[in-house]
């Protein structure tokens, strides 16, 4: 970590061995990368996208944030087995223009950053079942979209199993990662009224089980 007594905002920045350690473990568990997609500002953390290009066997991008675990979150004392560093992942499909800034193709890559970043403004911390409200005004985060917001679940490896957290180093530093799921506005509002478990039941298995993001899909409570 690197602050000053300027009023600047502190920064916590992996090392030069932790990157590399990050990566082989990114590469691990969702494949071999192609493209590392490298922060130009960053103001408090250095939140890179790893891109995992798509395959014969699972033909689809799987985007992961390198950086967000360098900040170690305000998670509260007595919750056993919550990791108090994370990355957040995405899944889109193949025809995705990755490579383009529009709103409409840039949003997941929004998401992922501001998610990574939430933590930080709010000396707060995220787990499976936190939900996020993407946009102030609770619009869409896109004109290709309804989404507004997302909830975080466990993340799926490139062999169908639930990604464990990485063990960092020798002093008990562990970095989980988690999946990003776009919610629509009433799907956001069901879950706080009710409860996570409750909304997962309400959502088809056929939709929870493919991670790919489907700007299409189904409003569960609408």
């Amino acid at each position: 970590m690197e602050e000053n007594n300027n009023n600047v905002v502190p920064q916590y920045y992996y090392t030069e061995k932790e990157m590399d350690k990050i990566l082989a473990y990114i590469e691990k568990q969702y494949g071999e990368s192609e493209v590392v997609g490298h922060e130009v500002l960053s103001p408090d953390i250095h939140c890179d996208i790893v891109i995992v290009p798509p395959t014969e066997e699972q033909p689809y991008y799987k985007l992961v944030t390198m950086g967000a675990g360098a900040f170690k979150m305000n998670v509260p004392k007595g919750l056993s087995g919550v990791c108090d560093r994370a990355e957040y992942v995405v899944y889109l499909p193949k025809d995705w223009n990755i490579e383009s800034k529009k709103e409409e193709d840039w949003w997941p890559i929004r998401m992922l950053k501001t998610v990574a970043r939430l933590p930080i403004e709010t000396d707060d911390w995220l787990y499976i079942s936190h939900t996020i409200n993407l946009t102030e005004d609770g619009s869409p985060v896109a004109e290709n979209t309804k989404f507004n917001s997302c909830m975080l679940l466990f993340s799926v490896g490139k062999d169908g199993q639930l990604v464990e957290p990485f063990k960092m180093g020798w002093f008990g530093k562990k970095v989980a990662f988690y999946q990003l799921y776009p919610l629509y506005q009433e799907e956001l509002e069901y879950k706080l009224e009710h409860s996570f478990d409750e909304l997962i039941e309400r959502i088809d298995d056929e939709d929870l089980s493919n991670h790919v993001i489907n700007i299409h899909r189904k409003n569960y409570c609408k």
